[in-house]
């Protein structure tokens, strides 16, 4: 089972495999979104792409907070425990700043307000509490290329095949359409997060997604067989799960200046990121391959016989029977043992007197050279 089944026919022992395989992927998202209630904002893919570019990965910005600041003098940050203050003294421009302070720290307190003042770009990002996110983001379309080639076999594939017709329309399933490289983004939360709670905070606060492409290929079937196969899978954790650090966030800015003062728009993206792996194995039948696994499975297949013997031997209810069969048994009589013994004995007393012989003539010649000397 093992030599045959396993090997042979399984892991198909009769190929020449190439595991090393050179990919090439390029991502693109398609639809609108719309931001904010009140003063709504109407994103594209240039706005809600940063950045534009990724080796292998994409982020979709789904909700933001953003602030027109400007080089001057403000308070600190609310989110800045050590900067609340009464009088100046609580202010020391030369102390050790907390590691969230957003600017340098000109040794006055601000009032009313009760915080140490700074100067820095103002005013100061407050984050607390993120708006709604882009709901409008579920609709995006993200479309997915994917080309693989396997150098041994001098193979190239592509996820997208010259069916034009049958690209252009659909969306990928998980049954129903599983070769589809086009991916409505509220499917594929669907498929990593069955919570429509976690699925939200997701939009809000940001996420990672991992998007797999195996190419496992049986060249011997046809090259046309060689087809991808998709899986998903959340790598951040779960915000039910997570107390300290969650989603996907990070910071942006655009200056510019007006009237000789610097600008700028601090804009503060959360989003999904999504990262594409690609993995791939390609085989085809080689007779010199086949050869040494039927080698290495004669080999073993040597160790049945120990294996079986070790069983029935030892850890079988019915060893005796197996023992008495496998092993014969002989019992000699007395008297030959005897003989035996006394033969051995005399030929060994035979061999010890011409020993002494040989050792007493030796001693005689070395007595009688020496006389002669």
């Amino acid at each position: 089972m093992y030599a045959f089944g396993y090997i042979m026919w399984y892991k198909r022992g009769y190929q020449d495999r190439d595991p090393s395989l050179i990919s090439s992927v390029t991502l693109e998202v398609k639809g609108i979104g719309i931001f904010g209630t009140n003063s709504s904002m109407t994103l594209d893919n240039a706005d809600y792409i940063v950045p534009p570019q990724e080796n292998n990965a994409l982020f979709i910005m789904t909700n933001l907070v953003s602030t027109n600041q400007q080089r001057t003098f403000c308070g600190e940050g609310f989110n800045v425990d050590d900067a609340a203050c009464k009088n100046h003294s609580q202010c020391p421009p030369n102390r050790r700043y907390p590691s969230k302070s957003n600017g340098h720290w000109t040794g006055k307190c601000r009032m009313p307000e009760g915080r140490c003042e700074m100067e820095g770009w103002c005013p100061v990002e407050y984050d607390l509490d993120p708006p709604d996110p882009i709901m409008d983001a579920l609709n995006y379309i993200l479309i997915v290329n994917n080309f693989v080639e396997f150098t041994r076999f001098n193979i190239t594939r592509k996820n997208v095949l010259n069916e034009s017709n049958y690209f252009r329309k659909c969306r990928y399933h998980p049954t129903h359409d599983k070769l589809c490289p086009i991916f409505r983004i509220g499917d594929l939360l669907e498929i990593v997060e069955h919570d429509n709670d976690e699925r939200h905070l997701m939009l809000k606060f940001g996420a990672v997604i991992r998007i797999k492409i195996d190419w496992m290929c049986n060249l011997d079937l046809g090259e046309e067989e060689c087809k991808p196969e998709y899986s998903f899978g959340r790598l951040d954790s779960r915000f039910v799960d997570e107390q300290f650090s969650y989603g996907f966030n990070f910071r942006y800015a655009s200056h510019w200046k007006m009237n000789n003062e610097s600008h700028r728009t601090l804009i503060k993206a959360f989003g999904l990121r999504f990262i594409v792996t690609v993995n791939g194995d390609a085989g085809r039948f080689d007779l010199l391959v086949l050869t040494l696994n039927i080698g290495s499975m004669i080999g073993v297949l040597g160790l049945a016989t120990v294996i079986c013997d070790i069983i029935a031997l030892y850890f079988s209810e019915q060893s005796y029977a197996y023992r008495r069969q496998k092993f014969q048994s002989v019992h000699l009589k007395s008297s030959s043992i005897s003989s035996t013994v006394n033969l051995r004995l005399s030929s060994h007393k035979k061999r010890m007197a011409k020993t002494r012989g040989r050792s007493r003539e030796s001693n005689h010649n070395w007595t009688r050279t020496e006389s002669e000397c």
